[in-house]
Order: C-alpha cells, then structure tokens, then sequence
C-alpha cells in the first residue's frame, strides 16, 4: 500500500475529523403536548362511538365501533408516555418530537369522520370514513398485500439498475474527457425527456410488460443519479488529486479513493430523486400494461367504483414510499458516517 493510501484510506482521520455527537438527553417531567393529544384522541373517540353515523343508502359503516376504541386506546397510551415522562424511555424520547403532528392528526381524523359518517356532507361512495380503510385490511388484505409485493419487486429491480448504470456512467463522464465527450451530449438531449413518455414505444419493444415496467423506473433513476454523480465527481477540488499524487497514489486508487467518496453526498441527492421520480413511473406503469401491483390495484379499484379500497392503495403508497425514503436517509446516514458534520440535510 502506498503512503497515500495509507493516508487518504484511513478511517482514523475521518474519525479524527469528526464532530462527536452529543449525548441524548431523556425526556423528563410531564408531557404537556401528549397531554393535549390524549385528550383530543379521546375527543376523536367519543366523537366516533356516541354520535350515530348517517345512513345513505345501506345499513350503516363497519368497523365504526372498533376504530372508536382503537382511538381511545391510542389516547391511553399517549397519556400514560406523558404522565411517565423520563421513565417512559425510548418511547417518549420518539414520541415526544411529534406531539404537535399527533394533535393534528387526532383534528384530521375528526374532521374526516365528521364530514363523512356523521353529516354525509361528503358524498357516499366517492368519499369514505377512516373505519372504511379497516374494512378494506378485512376484507382485501390479501390482494392488497400480494399488490404490495409487486409493486416492491418491480421498484426494487428497476431502481437499483438504474442506479447502478447511472452511478457508473456518472463517474465515467466526470473522470474522463472521452466518455464525457460522448455521454454528455445524450444525456443533455435525452435526459430530460420524461420516462412516462417513452410508455408506447418500451410496451413495444419490450419481450413482456413486466421487462418494459422495469426499463421505465430503471430509466428515470437513471438520469438523476448519472448528472448528480458527474456532477460531483467534476466538482471534486484539483488539490486533493495533487497531494494523492505527490504521495504516489495510482489512477485507480485517485478514482475510487478520492473521486468518488467526495462525491458520495451528490450521488445520494441523485438516488433521492431517483427514487421519487422511479416511484411515480412504477405507478403510471402498473396501470398502464402491468397486470399486478399498486398501480393496477388502483385502477381496479376505481374501475368498480371501490372507492374506500383506492383510498386504502393511496395510503399504502404514501407509507412505502415514505418509508422507502427513510431508509435510504439510514444508508446515507450509515455510509457517510465519516462526513459527519460536513452533509447539512
């Protein structure tokens, strides 16, 4: 090993480098916020079980006993974690950075329940009470979890070929002149065009609507990633190339060792829009040719005029692809953990 990489590689200077973090501080004392939550989920609750449900056109809403106790077990919970306080440990200490939401969540939920079930302001069936979602978990959990899984499996495959092909083309274009005198131009010409435009003519070609899904949310991570990534590898200062040098440090230990981890927070920026723009493609090509997944399910749903079961696949894609989000801020968190202090977002 040479004495630059001996150097440059060593986690030692980045764990120098870095900023201890501070000690987390436990919650102590009463929880005046959570109090104000558990009062309005008992509000949501007595609002839910007491005040009858306006008939329109059948008996009555299922499950609308059963989400009025779910309600005032949530509001149990959240005045035991604020009468606890520091004793209520790991739990207060999550908890505790969202009681605002929690009280607007409580509002939300009484507002939807009121205009829907209770004054029917909101027209039946176009508009659902929250209790119609647990009726769909009741009775389609099934295709609706099977949907779900498809829709995973088509994300993840082609997100992480785009993300790859365009990680690599990325580091290709910022590092070498050839490359970015080929590659540069079709990106600036063919980049911008959205994928979802491109729906005709990948169903046509493609062998299988499925392999056509997965060019789609492949492509449209691929642009973002690719940019971002040339981006950061071409914004990389000449200094730390000199100094690599001067210690004796090979191209491939310059690319690989200096380039590319400088680049890493621009390359994450990249795989966020990536995500979010592979996301919606995955969607509009479920419900164009592919016969499964979220997407479809959707499009089944208002095809029978199911409207509490679209709602149900909204939800259940806003939660996937929120959490999807979450977990690539962990693997960023995780693999630039030596840039600790230097990545503000």
């Amino acid at each position: 090993m040479t004495t630059a990489e001996q150097f440059l590689g060593s986690p030692r200077l980045a764990r120098a480098q870095a900023t201890p973090p501070r000690a987390a501080t436990a919650p102590s004392g009463l929880w005046a916020t959570g109090l104000l939550a558990a009062a309005a989920w008992v509000a949501l609750g007595l609002l839910t079980l007491l005040w009858p449900n306006k008939e329109v056109g059948f008996s009555d809403w299922a499950f609308t006993r059963e989400f009025g106790v779910a309600t005032l077990v949530v509001a149990a919970l959240l005045l035991a974690i604020s009468v606890l306080g520091a004793r209520a440990g790991r739990v207060a200490q999550v908890l505790r950075p969202a009681g605002q939401w929690l009280v607007a969540l409580a509002v939300v939920l009484a507002l939807w329940e009121t205009f829907t079930a209770k004054l029917g302001v909101l027209p039946s069936p176009f508009f659902a009470p929250p209790q119609s979602l647990i009726d769909v978990v009741h009775e389609d959990w099934q295709r609706l979890g099977l949907s779900t899984a498809y829709s995973l499996r088509l994300l993840a495959n082609g997100f992480v070929l785009g993300a790859l092909i365009g990680f690599g083309t990325g580091v290709a274009v910022g590092w070498s002149r050839i490359a970015g005198y080929w590659v540069h131009p079709l990106l600036r010409f063919l980049g911008p065009v959205p994928a979802s435009a491109l729906l005709p003519l990948a169903f046509f070609f493609a062998p299988s609507s499925y392999s056509a899904a997965v060019f789609l949310v492949g492509l449209a991570t691929f642009f973002p990633v690719a940019v971002l990534t040339w981006s950061g590898v071409a914004s990389v200062g000449k200094s730390y190339y000199d100094v690599a040098r001067t210690l004796g440090a090979s191209e491939r230990f310059l690319v690989l060792r200096v380039a590319i981890p400088a680049a890493l927070p621009q390359v994450f920026v990249g795989l966020f829009m990536g995500l979010g723009a592979s996301f919606s493609v995955l969607i509009t090509a479920e419900m164009m040719g592919v016969k499964a997944g979220l997407g479809w399910y959707l499009q089944w749903a208002q095809g029978w005029a199911a409207y509490a079961n679209m709602y149900a696949a909204l939800f259940v894609m806003a939660v996937l692809c929120s959490g999807l989000i979450t977990l690539l801020f962990k693997v960023r968190d995780r693999v630039l953990s030596w840039q600790k202090g230097t990545v503000k977002w």
